[in-house]
C-alpha cells in the first residue's frame, strides 16, 4: 500500500517523504532507522501502528465472539436435526470440514447444501448458487437430479410454489481438478470470478486430501504440508472476503506407521496404526495427530474446542440403523465427523 493512503500527521508524512519511504513495506522493514527521521518516540509509534493496521485486512475475531454473535448468518442444511446440531447450519464466512468413512453420506450432504444455498434467507439459504469442485470421482449429477425432484417432500417448510420457481440445476457450477495445479488454478482464478459476480455463495471441494496423498511421496511431507497450508489459507481468504461458507469433504485413511519413519501425516514411528491427519488440522497452520476412530470418535484438533453429537435413524435392508454425526468447534474452523 502507498504511504499517501495512510492517515498521518502532516509532520510525520513530511518526514516519510524526505526519507523516500514510499510503501508500508518500506516503513515496516526500516527497524531502528525510523528514529533517524527526526521524529519523536510517539510519532514513530503512530507511524508503525498506522502501517501495521493497513496490512490487516480484517479485524481479528475471537472464537468467543463468533460463538456469542446472534446475528451471524448461517446456511441451513435442510434437515431440522442437523441444523439443531449445527446451531442453525453452516457458518457463513468460515471453512468447514466434513469427514467420515466411505458411504457415510458426505457427498449426499454436500449435494443437499448445493440446493439449500439457493433458497432465500428466510428459508435458511443465501439466495445464490454453489460451485462444486470434484477431485476424485465424476460429479453425481443423477443423484443431484433425484434430490431436486424430492425437494417438495424434503423441504416441507418451504412453499411448493417457491420450490418450483427455483432452477436448481442452473445454479450449480461444476469444476473438475485432476491434480494440484488444476485445483490451485480453480480456487485462484475461476472460483473468485464466480464469487465476485455473485453467482455463487457456497464453495465445496470433494475432496482435498486425496490429491495431496496421491501427488506426494511420504518423504516429501514438508513440501506437502507447505502446499496444504497455502491452499487452506486461500480457502479462508475466499471465505472471509466474500462472506461465503466453504465446505471441504475428506475421507480419513488409515496409514501403517513404520518404526523407522516419521515422514507421513499421522505417522509417529511407534509401529501402530493411525488415521491420517486431514486438511482441517492444517487450516490453522498447526499440526495435530488424529487418533484411531472407534465407533465414531471425534478427531483431535488444536486449541479450545466443543463437541456435540447427534443421531439419525437410517433405514437399511436389515431394518433401522443409527447414523451418528459429531461436531467439533475450534477458534479457526469447525470440524465434522460423520460415521456409520
Amino acid at each position: 500500500m502507498d504511504m499517501e493512503q495512510l492517515e498521518l500527521n502532516p509532520r510525520i508524512r513530511a518526514a516519510v517523504r524526505r526519507a523516500k519511504l514510499r510503501s508500508v513495506r518500506d516503513v515496516l522493514s526500516c527497524g531502528q532507522d525510523l528514529h533517524t527521521l527526526g521524529l519523536s518516540r510517539s510519532d514513530v509509534q503512530q507511524l508503525l501502528r498506522a502501517a501495521a493496521n493497513a496490512c490487516r485486512r480484517h479485524r481479528p475475531i475471537t472464537a468467543l465472539l463468533l460463538h456469542d454473535d446472534p446475528s451471524s448468518l448461517r446456511l441451513s442444511v435442510g434437515c431440522a436435526v442437523l441444523d439443531e446440531l449445527l446451531r442453525g447450519g453452516l457458518p457463513v464466512g468460515g471453512v468447514t470440514e466434513l469427514s467420515g468413512e466411505s458411504g457415510a453420506g458426505k457427498t449426499q450432504l454436500a449435494l443437499q447444501l448445493c440446493l439449500s444455498v439457493q433458497y432465500p434467507v428466510q428459508q435458511g439459504g443465501l439466495d445464490s448458487g454453489a460451485v462444486f469442485i470434484c477431485t476424485e470421482d465424476s460429479f453425481p449429477s443423477r443423484r443431484l437430479q433425484q434430490l431436486i425432484r424430492e425437494q417438495s417432500s424434503l423441504r416441507s417448510d418451504v412453499p411448493e410454489s417457491l420450490i418450483n420457481s427455483i432452477e436448481f440445476s442452473n445454479n450449480v457450477y461444476i469444476e473438475h481438478a485432476a491434480d494440484l495445479d488444476s485445483l490451485q488454478e480453480c480456487v485462484t482464478h475461476r472460483v473468485p470470478l464466480l464469487l465476485t459476480r455473485g453467482l455463487v455463495r457456497l464453495v465445496i471441494v470433494d475432496s482435498v486430501a486425496a490429491l495431496f496423498r496421491c501427488e506426494f511421496q511420504p518423504s516429501d511431507w514438508l513440501e506437502r504440508n507447505k502446499q496444504l497450508i497455502s491452499f487452506s489459507s486461500k480457502l479462508h481468504q475466499l471465505s472471509q472476503e466474500h462472506n461465503t461458507p466453504v465446505l471441504c469433504v475428506n475421507q480419513p485413511s488409515v496409514l501403517q506407521r513404520v518404526s523407522s519413519s516419521r515422514s507421513g501425516l499421522g505417522q509417529s514411528g511407534d509401529g501402530s496404526i493411525d488415521a491420517a491427519a486431514s486438511p482441517g488440522e492444517r487450516f490453522s497452520g498447526r499440526s495435530a495427530q488424529r487418533p484411531p476412530q472407534a465407533g465414531g470418535g471425534v478427531c483431535s484438533s488444536p486449541g479450545p474446542r466443543r463437541t456435540r453429537r447427534s443421531g439419525l435413524e437410517r433405514r437399511g435392508p436389515r431394518g433401522p440403523d443409527l447414523r451418528q454425526m459429531s461436531l467439533q468447534m475450534t477458534p479457526v474452523s469447525i470440524f465434522f465427523l460423520t460415521c456409520t
